[in-house]
């Protein structure tokens, strides 16, 4: 039977502010519309759900949005925060819904966004204002925040970093699971977005032309980001992306930033709350769950009793502390321990505990596996002599993506997942432990160092963490990729047959490894479609026609000892 998804997210809602125990003190009056005037005179269909409660000023709270279609959800908003005492107002940007303009994603935001706040602030019932956003919208908020300290009293944003390059990219490869998916969606033409023609869209080859070939038209905003692989590129470096990137630093008002540990933002809104001002984080929080970009849990298989996944009842706490006490929140950070089912408080991350190596040591545990991994208690090499073992990676049937962190389209896949069974693939190559003996914890970021041969001038190779069970079932905790040519020195270029050390990093996490339990590392070339596949030639990958399989080589032991560090301090 198939899921009326209105009728689940209206309920979804109700029962999460419902959770929320806050005081219900009116009744709401009916949506009313304005178009507000923008500085160059276009104008944006505003919409405002009031108190019935006649006050001479109300507490405001804003988002602005691009997604028509989640209107049902922002009436919600409206009525159940009405009847708590706000005014809640929500205004589809340029070229959406009803709004005047042309649709370009992110480029008006900053300027609309600051003009939306200046009409806001000039109403004779706004009292206090706060933003609200989450994905999109929460983009929206941070786009001006540096920028309305004293108009705006607090932010709440959700599920977005201010560092496009790390959602777009890792080490050379592209997201296509988040910015394909997205771009085909939202783009200037209206296109099939169904799941065949996206993984049709994914392979097509060259990807530049993808556009005008299978969507029906040009997207300028998706190929800027497909010629943009290195993080020097004009794109990042110049124009909106610059500047969004630099925003959380000249910050000063506090801002709650919620993420997930398998939301496909992780990455650059961990680079975000890195980079506020002192200023700003001495009064703003970072909350992480085990959720995903919907907030829904994905760790399957494991205690999820205390994790509470919802997004209303912190929100409620947030905006009642900022704008009805006119209070200053404490700096802190709030994340939730897979496999210990707990929250832990620090006023920073990362929360620092022991750091571990463990060696790749090659050797038969039995016909399907490539080796062990073998803990090392001081930073040195492994004493064992170098052993090579190879497989072939062939682009045209790369290894499907089962858990992950950077997945949007797929979304069934994100997360701590069941993993196959080590040697269910020759071209995925499994490194596992001894069962521990101690707790493993892991409250920050981990490091993969590979020394490699392939026999083409470029190519890719994936590492992943996995936790296997007492009984065999085995957990993805964290993936990455990197390309040889990303590892390469600058001026230089990998001359094929020849060794050489390629750095994976993997987003940080808190995720506690039992004793009993063991580690695995898997390690292969491809992670489709939450990368993109690499075709084995050197150059721009988004101009590439063809592609061929790669002879690839790992090493283990002696002065070519590939490891693994947890808890990693860049």
């Amino acid at each position: 039977m198939a899921i009326d998804f209105q009728k689940f997210m209206s309920q979804k809602i109700r029962r999460e502010f419902e959770m929320a125990h806050t005081e219900i003190c009116c009744d709401h009056k009916e949506p009313a519309a304005e178009y507000v005037a923008m500085r160059d005179g276009t104008r944006l269909h505003t919409w405002m759900i009031f108190p019935k409660e006649e006050k001479v000023q109300y507490p405001v709270i804003l988002t602005r949005t691009c997604y028509p279609n989640n209107d049902f959800m922002y009436h919600i908003y409206g009525e159940e925060l009405a009847m708590r005492g706000y005014v809640f107002i929500w205004q589809y940007t340029r070229g959406r819904e009803a709004s005047e303009g042309e649709w370009i994603p992110n480029i008006y935001e900053r300027d609309d966004g600051i003009d939306t706040v200046d009409w806001i602030i000039s109403q004779h019932w706004c009292e206090s204002l706060g933003y609200w956003g989450m994905s999109y919208t929460s983009m929206a908020g941070w786009a001006m925040a540096d920028a309305v300290d004293g108009k705006v009293a607090s932010m709440y944003l959700e599920h977005y970093g201010t560092d496009r390059f790390v959602s777009a990219y890792e080490k050379g490869s592209f997201r296509h699971d988040v910015l394909t998916s997205w771009s085909m969606e939202n783009g200037p033409v209206k296109t099939d977005c169904s799941y065949d023609r996206y993984l049709e869209s994914c392979h097509y080859m060259p990807q530049l032309q993808v556009d005008e070939a299978l969507w029906g038209g040009r997207n300028d905003s998706y190929r800027s980001y497909i010629i943009s692989p290195e993080p020097d590129a004009k794109l990042w470096q110049s124009g909106w992306w610059k500047t969004l990137r630099e925003i959380p630093e000249k910050t000063t008002l506090p801002v709650c930033l919620v993420s997930g540990w398998y939301d496909h933002h992780h990455g650059s809104s961990m680079k975000t709350w890195e980079r506020l001002s002192d200023t700003s984080k001495a009064h703003s929080q970072l909350v992480i769950g085990a959720w995903n970009h919907f907030m829904e849990p994905v760790i399957p298989g494991r205690e999820t009793q205390n994790m509470h996944p919802e997004e209303m009842p912190p929100m409620l706490e947030w905006f009642e502390l900022t704008l009805k006490q006119k209070r200053a929140p404490k700096q802190k950070v709030c994340c939730y321990v897979i496999g210990e089912d707990k929250w832990v408080e620090s006023k920073e991350w990362p929360i620092m505990t022991e750091s571990s190596i463990w060696y790749l040591e090659a050797g038969q545990i039995c016909d399907k596996y490539a080796g062990k991994l073998i803990h090392i208690k001081q930073d040195n090499e492994s004493t064992e002599k170098s052993v090579e073992l190879t497989y072939t990676y062939d682009p045209q049937n790369p290894v499907n993506s089962v858990g992950g962190e950077g997945l949007l389209k797929t979304m069934q896949q994100i997360g701590s997942l069941v993993q196959p069974k080590a040697g269910y693939r020759p071209e995925v190559l499994s490194f596992i432990s001894d069962p521990l003996e101690y707790d493993v914890k892991i409250t920050g970021q981990i490091r993969v160092e590979l020394y490699v041969r392939s026999d083409c001038e470029d190519t890719a190779f994936t590492a992943k963490l996995i936790e296997v069970m007492p009984d065999g079932t085995a957990y993805h905790i964290r993936s990455s990729i990197t390309t040889i040519a990303q590892d390469q020195s600058k001026g230089d270029k990998y001359i094929p047959g020849e060794v050489t050390k390629v750095e994976l990093s993997m987003w940080d996490i808190a995720y506690t490894i039992k004793a009993g339990h063991c580690l695995r590392l898997d390690i292969s070339s491809s992670d489709f479609p939450q990368f993109n596949v690499h075709c084995n030639y050197a150059g721009l990958w988004s101009t590439q026609t063809v592609c061929r399989p790669a002879q690839q080589t790992i090493f283990t032991g002696g002065k070519f000892a590939s490891r693994i560090m947890i808890n990693f301090k860049s």
